[in-house]
């Protein structure tokens, strides 16, 4: 088998529908297997996977094991020569995987792979290619001051060599992930895919970002950016230095005191939930249930239109588009700031989507 997609979900029951019907529509061509670690959800999660993707591998986990011990739980059923970490609020295109592994046929001393990734508005998430996070880079990241965090040394669209790539997209051989451990199980979340990325690079391996093709990532879903993520961050952040790094007393310090801040916070502030004056909906049906719930006037359109007035929502039908399409529409359109999206996954009785990286998606049933 050429490939394993390991998802691990905890309580995002439509984020991962959707997310599974796009890896499904990616892997037509691929001798593929997907797999669902569950981290005990507390949603229905489980029981949506058994009777829309009967295909799909279930694991029920009876804890939350967090994201280290979880993936590594999947990994070790795995079957495929590669295997992809997949967050559960993603959608890739119909051809990411196939371009990927035509890439690792060109390179040699492989370790992970990245792509690039976009929020819910379009926007490129820098954390798609990064570098390593030394003491020196790490102070001024926390500090506020991200120069030397992210890799920009080559364009968003390219492909390069980077050192740290983002868990919400992996792709790895599973004989590299395994000769050096996997997720360090340490992490309960964050800070485990820097760890992984830097154990690769230690053992003599190259990562490598492939800009040329994107996948959305939701990201605010999964993470809920409250006192607990400020403490795990910055706890995460310390479990690397102590074992990768020699012990700096400053950066111990700012560390310990952050933890100490963090939980004082109730909560990180919420970005202003944006006002739409119409909505463009991208579908060849007519559904008068979904003029009900979307913000008036409601415009129906077969053909992606490239300008649109301001404050507009767009709802893109995937029984209509592809993911691909999509994708590439949503960052064109990403370049207006009052443009915001969601999305109708097929066959589906929903619409989902985000404003933000750090808020939590919008989920509407009709």
């Amino acid at each position: 088998m050429k490939l394993s997609v390991v998802i691990l979900n905890y309580n995002v029951r439509y984020f991962l529908e959707l997310c599974l019907k796009s890896v499904e529509a990616a892997i037509e061509d691929i001798e593929a297997e997907i797999i669902v670690v569950d981290n005990d959800s507390s949603d229905d999660s489980c029981t949506m996977v058994k009777e829309l993707f009967p295909n799909v591998i279930l694991i029920e986990n009876k804890n939350n094991y967090g994201f280290s011990k979880g993936n590594n739980i999947g990994v070790a059923k795995a079957k495929g020569e590669y295997i992809c970490i997949l967050n559960p609020d993603t959608v890739v295109a119909e051809d990411t995987f196939s371009r990927i592994l035509n890439f690792t046929k060109t390179e040699d001393n492989l370790g992970i792979v990245g792509c690039q990734l976009i929020d819910g508005s379009g926007h490129f998430l820098p954390e798609s290619k990064r570098n390593v996070p030394k003491p020196k880079v790490a102070l001024k990241k926390l500090l506020g001051n991200s120069n030397g965090y992210y890799a920009n040394h080559f364009e968003t669209n390219s492909i390069g060599e980077v050192d740290i790539l983002v868990g919400a997209f992996m792709l790895v051989k599973k004989k590299v992930y395994d000769i050096v451990g996997g997720f360090d199980e340490d992490y309960f979340m964050y800070g485990e895919d820097i760890d992984l990325s830097y154990k690769i690079l230690k053992v003599g391996y190259q990562n490598f970002y492939f800009g040329q093709t994107t996948v959305i990532h939701f990201k605010g879903e999964s993470t809920l950016k409250d006192a607990n993520y400020a403490k795990r961050f910055y706890g995460a952040m310390q479990i690397f230095y102590k074992k990768h790094f020699k012990q700096n007393i400053v950066f111990n310090a700012i560390v310990w005191l952050s933890i100490k801040l963090a939980r004082g916070l109730s909560s990180v502030p919420k970005t202003a939930k944006k006002n739409y004056l119409k909505t463009i909906v991208f579908s060849d049906r007519s559904d008068e249930t979904l003029k009900h719930i979307l913000p008036q006037p409601v415009e129906l359109l077969k053909e992606i239109e490239a300008d649109l007035d301001p404050n507009t929502l767009v709802l893109y039908d995937f029984n209509l588009l592809k993911a691909k399409v999509v994708i590439t529409d949503m960052k064109k359109k990403s370049q207006q700031e009052t443009i915001g999206f969601r999305l109708l996954p097929k066959n589906s009785n929903f619409i989902l989507g985000s404003d933000s990286a750090v808020d939590r998606g919008e989920v509407i049933h009709f």
